[in-house]
């Protein structure tokens, strides 16, 4: 993990080692301080030697001196070696999960996701300044200020091995019980973001069936669930400064007996003065490094949580790659699927598709209809390889679709989505989604096809219009032919329309569907509908039932031969489909 975690430093390995290093001199100068004040003592103040006193008084400021710019030039170091690591980090991540397919995006929830880029980076980055400063620091401050404490009095040093043990029992207590606390907290958290986005995301739902309390009672019960674990958490670890103080006064205590004992008993040739202000000194050197590494093991114990979960998100590997001599070149939107399968999980009991044999040739419409749960959306998403199969195949221009580039096998088929999303940006920004190189000309022709052009000419700046974040400021029907148009400007072999067109009235499906039999002739176009009006002119429809293929056939011989479109004919016709759908 901690491996996996460093080959993020990267261009910032520099930083990372000038940091430690300039502390290990700044801890030299204040390991030599101690030393250069007893020297005053009993040298200068003692003899009343004057000479000697600004003599060594003068390497004293020198000495605090040089230990500030240490200390200054290391901060400095420090934090431009953990922010930058902060911020690879969430590069490394973002990269990964934009090339997750749909299955590692489905492991890991949104909110899980955020989670990681933001808190867990956030403690990451905080506890890898400490250990580049404060790691380095303490224990080489420890170890230097105990050889001189050993320099000045061995027998009185022994003092100090008392308190190692009662530290390291509390510690070890603190850290083996907080350590599975903050792993529930932040899995926690994920919890939390999620209320938090549904709630932000569906706040038109939650007014309109007034659910404000219900929300609110949800937020409360996670919330609180984050200050039980946090309270537990913080007070493991309030422990440690009781403990630290302990041992600190224990020490102090201990040095200032036995010190005056050797003192009054032993006289000047047992201890002087001077060693004995030193030894108080390294005594509080000692203890403040030993406290320091105490809250060095707390922060760890924190962050080891946020590691693992930003380690998982980091070694998480795409399940669709592409292959190592991929296909550059789409020939055509002729399409196969040949005794295709797929699930969702290797756990589910029923596979999503079964047994699906089609060939689509090259050019053709075809409509695709089917109950809720039908697997419409999932058959398609099989072509652009959003989803692999599971067993079987699926050829695109004659090849299977495993051995395309992915970015070519894409670009070369358009799908919009049955959830329509559109960005903050102008149109034209949104727009050049589907081709950056797009010119006035290509925008506007694609959106007279998807018959935009009208309404987006209505506003006040044209396609210089701002588009709220998720389209907000459209209606449903716009958005849905912007989306149309955006796709359309990528001029794609195949053309999935997963049921876009349910917001618009009949009379724009129709101009929409004469555009694209007239202008696109040569593209394969797949309709996914919920309306019989939306496909009865395609060359051929696909009725789906639970995961197969239930019938194949043109408008009319449905008709007469399948029970299920007739049904879903029939009800339409009587509950007036054509009229009741407007744009909404």
């Amino acid at each position: 993990m901690l491996k996996r975690l460093l080959q993020c430093v990267r261009q910032y390995k520099r930083d990372s080692i000038l940091a430690p290093v300039i502390i290990s001199g700044e801890v030299l100068l204040e390991v030599l301080m101690p030393w250069i004040m007893a020297k005053i003592i009993d040298n200068g103040i003692t003899p009343g030697n004057m000479e000697y006193i600004w003599k060594m008084g003068l390497l004293l400021i020198l000495c605090c001196a040089a230990s500030l710019a240490c200390g200054a030039l290391a901060g400095k170091y420090a934090a431009s070696a953990s922010t930058g690591l902060g911020r690879n980090i969430r590069k490394d991540l973002y990269y990964n999960v934009q090339n997750f397919s749909f299955h590692n995006i489905d492991k890991f929830s949104t909110a899980g996701i955020v989670t990681r880029l933001t808190t867990d980076v956030t403690r990451i980055q905080e506890s890898y300044q400490m250990i580049i400063r404060t790691a380095v620091r303490s224990p080489f401050m420890l170890i230097s200020s105990v050889v001189m404490a050993f320099t000045i009095n061995w027998k009185l040093a022994f003092v100090f091995l008392a308190a190692i043990p009662i530290l390291g029992i509390g510690l070890y207590f603190i850290i083996t019980h907080a350590h599975p606390v903050f792993e529930r907290v932040f899995k926690t958290y994920d919890k939390l973001n999620r209320v938090v986005q549904e709630n932000l995301y569906g706040i038109r739902v939650v007014k309109s069936f007034v659910r404000e309390e219900h929300e609110t009672k949800k937020f409360k019960e996670v919330s609180d669930s984050i200050y039980k674990d946090f309270v537990y958490a913080e007070r493991l670890l309030a422990f440690n400064g009781p403990l630290m103080q302990f041992c600190s006064y224990g020490c102090m205590l201990l040095i200032s007996w036995f010190g005056a004992r050797l003192i009054v008993l032993g006289g000047e040739t047992a201890m002087t003065t001077g060693e004995l202000t030193g030894m108080f000194t390294y005594v509080m050197q000692i203890l403040m490094s030993l406290m320091m590494l105490s809250m060095i093991m707390v922060m760890v114990t924190m962050s080891k949580a946020s590691a693992e979960r930003i380690v998982e998100l980091l070694d998480e590997k795409p399940t669709i790659r592409n292959p190592e001599h991929p296909v550059m070149e789409v020939e055509n939107g002729e399409i196969v699927f040949r005794n295709v399968e797929f699930s969702y999980s290797e756990k589910s009991e029923k596979p999503c598709l079964s047994n699906i044999n089609l060939h689509i040739h090259s050019g053709q419409t075809i409509g695709i209809i089917g109950g809720t749960g039908s697997a419409k959306s999932t058959l398609v998403q099989m072509i652009p390889r959003l989803y692999d199969v599971t067993k079987g195949e699926v050829l695109v221009g004659g090849r299977n679709v495993r051995e395309y580039d992915l970015e070519v096998l894409r670009n070369s088929v358009a799908m919009v989505l049955q959830k329509n999303v559109l960005f903050s940006g102008t149109v034209k920004e949104n727009l050049r989604w589907g081709n950056p190189d797009a010119t006035d000309e290509e925008m506007i022709h694609a959106c007279r096809l998807a018959q935009a052009h009208d309404f987006i000419m209505d506003f006040s700046d044209g396609y210089d219009t701002h588009i709220e974040q998720g389209g907000r400021n459209v209606s449903g029907g716009q958005k849905q032919r912007l989306c149309i148009a955006r796709a359309l400007l990528k001029k794609p072999k195949i053309l999935i329309l997963d049921d876009s067109t349910s917001a618009v009235d009949t009379k724009t499906d129709t101009l929409i569907r004469k555009a694209f039999r007239e202008e696109i002739p040569d593209t394969t176009k797949l309709i996914i509908a919920q309306r019989v009006a939306s496909v009865e002119d395609a060359d051929l429809i696909i009725v789906m039932e639970d995961g197969k293929v239930d019938a194949i056939g043109t408008h009319a011989q449905l008709l007469e031969s399948n029970e299920i479109y007739r049904e879903v004919y029939t009800s339409q016709l009587k509950g007036g489909d054509d009229d009741a759908n407007t744009e909404q």
